[in-house]
């Protein structure tokens, strides 16, 4: 059985708030590549960034992000 892969919606929670990259990094404290690697996939948030992440949209971190199969 393959490994799943997370998925998220940071981009679309994030364009909802009419918020740049550069704008959600400032709030959590990362840089914006940082955000563009996450809304893409290639790296994986740690537990706290991705809470950080939450907190910032005003969204559960489960609506955020889920494993795909």
């Amino acid at each position: 059985m393959a490994d799943p892969k997370l998925a998220n919606g940071l981009k679309a929670a994030r364009t909802r708030l009419d918020l740049t990259q550069a704008d959600l990094a400032e709030r959590v404290g990362v840089s914006r590549k940082t955000i563009n690697t996450v809304e893409n996939g290639v790296f994986t948030p740690s537990t706290v960034l991705a809470l950080r992440l939450a907190r910032a949209l005003g969204e559960p971190v489960e609506g955020l992000f889920w494993l795909e199969d």
